[in-house]
């Protein structure tokens, strides 16, 4: 039972600096503000994670865990044809922002706040795209060479789909109060068909040319 109370608290923790983090950046956040938010005191805080900077590693790594899992899952699955790897990895990716919404501003933020944390951030994305790129090149050169697909640089595909997927959330405080309408049912369908929009551009953008 202590077990379990203990995990319960640990959790509460990481809810709350995830929070709190993402609304203020690593420079802003306050590890009082964290406790005070998980209901816990400020020394519990610290005897679960010994410092703030323990505590942001810790919640970069699930991000970036889950981020990985989210692309992997189907941009990584070569028994997937081409087409339908993209699109389910475009969808898998999208959904994944649009439940992280404050994430991409988040990093983009601290690699230019905190220069220091940009390795950090480099690594954990290397990682991802690299279990994905050389894979999908393959995949890419062989469409193209049975005449399906046009020839196409997975490194510039993979750019295109992230600045398509994040770009919308980026900009949110402006984008979507104007294009969105003002309620949740309005801005559940304008996501929707973002998504669909992405996939499609996409599936576009390696569709053959006429000759």
């Amino acid at each position: 039972m202590k077990g379990k109370h203990s995990a319960n608290k640990e959790q509460a923790i990481l809810e709350a600096a995830e929070r709190e983090f993402i609304a203020k950046g690593f420079a802003g956040a306050r590890t009082t503000s964290i406790a005070q938010a998980a209901g816990v005191t400020h020394a519990m805080l610290h005897y679960y994670f010994r410092t703030k900077e323990h505590l942001f590693e810790r919640i970069l790594d699930e991000k970036m865990r889950l981020l990985g899992h989210s692309i992997l899952t189907t941009f990584g699955d070569v028994n997937l044809p081409l087409q339908q790897r993209l699109r389910e990895g475009i969808s898998n990716h999208f959904d994944f922002i649009a439940q992280n919404p404050g994430l991409p501003r988040f990093i983009v933020n601290e690699v230019f706040s905190a220069p220091e944390r940009y390795e950090v951030m480099q690594h954990r994305i290397a990682e991802i795209a690299g279990a994905i790129l050389s894979d999908l090149q393959h995949e890419l050169d062989a469409s193209a060479a049975r005449g399906e697909t046009d020839a196409v640089d997975a490194r510039m595909l993979m750019l295109d789909i992230v600045s398509l997927n994040i770009f919308i959330f980026i900009g949110e405080p402006i984008i979507l109060p104007i294009f969105a309408g003002a309620g949740p049912a309005e801005r559940e369908a304008f996501l929707a068909r973002r998504k669909a929009e992405s996939i499609e551009t996409i599936l576009r953008r390696i569709q053959k040319s006429n000759p």
